[in-house]
């Protein structure tokens, strides 16, 4: 691997890591105090759990589209990598909605939205890499049980 290969690993990793980063931002405002006055399912993971797996997934996503520009460069994977761009803006779009503004159902409506770009993000990746599709996938699967416990909130907390 070139050095040009391993600074924009660097670039996909930082960026990648600035949406968690807001993430973070937005869930520290709320984390403490009005999330724990929620009504959540029994099935509602520990908080703990939240910071390692959304780090793995941010590894992935990151590796996932340096593979893909990696493999096509950002010419000729323009859209793959706008739409790449588009889910992690929505992926920190997320934490603004719930923990920012502290309203699930807003947060329900930004995740569909969410869940809808990962998916064509992998889709999108898939013919270029199939291995940067397939580190999506866990993201994909992830989303979609945050979004079933999304929506559990905001139903029990109307």
């Amino acid at each position: 691997m070139n050095t040009t290969s391993w600074w924009m690993l660097a670039a996909f990793a930082t960026v990648s890591f600035a949406a968690a980063g807001i993430n973070g931002y937005f869930t520290s405002l709320s984390i403490q105090t009005w999330y724990p006055t929620l009504v959540k399912p029994a099935w509602n993971p520990p908080n703990w759990l939240f910071g390692p797996v959304w780090t793995l997934l941010f590894f992935c996503i990151a590796i996932a589209g340096w593979l893909v520009w990696r493999s096509k460069g950002f010419q000729a994977a323009a859209l793959p990598l706008t739409i790449f761009g588009v889910q992690l803006l929505l992926n920190a779009g997320w934490s603004w909605c719930f923990f920012g503004l502290q309203n699930p159902g807003l947060a329900f409506v930004e995740i569909l939205f969410l869940w809808a770009s990962i998916l064509a993000t992998i889709l999108t990746f898939w013919p270029i890499s199939p291995v940067a599709g397939a580190l999506l996938i866990p993201y994909q699967l992830w989303v979609s049980f945050a979004a079933f416990l999304n929506f559990t909130i905001w139903k029990l907390n109307p």
